[in-house]
């Protein structure tokens, strides 16, 4: 809910004008991700798509890990309150994605 609140700010500063998408009610991650699979569908090309729920976690929280430990200056534990979970959680993936120190 903060993100939206923070969307919501930055959109009525002027900095950024929102995209169709995000007009009719859905944010700009939500809109990005949408288009990025309806892309992957049209590349498929007839293709059997498999795995992707699996494949679409992955290509998330790789950069949503990234991101938010280099925002929280590597404070584990102020980044673990950022995505709303356990800092055990929080190492177990820094581990899965090779991000420990």
């Amino acid at each position: 809910m903060e993100s939206r609140a923070i969307a919501a700010q930055s959109d009525r500063s002027g900095s950024a004008q929102p995209s169709e998408s995000e007009s009719a009610g859905v944010g700009p991650i939500q809109a990005c991700v949408r288009e990025t699979l309806v892309d992957y569908f049209a590349r498929l090309n007839g293709y059997e798509c498999l795995d992707l729920y699996r494949m679409v976690l992955e290509e998330v929280e790789l950069p949503l890990l990234q991101v938010v430990m280099a925002e929280s200056g590597g404070n584990q534990s102020k980044a673990a309150r950022m995505l709303g979970i356990n800092r055990g959680t929080l190492r177990k993936k820094l581990r899965q994605y090779g991000l420990e120190d």
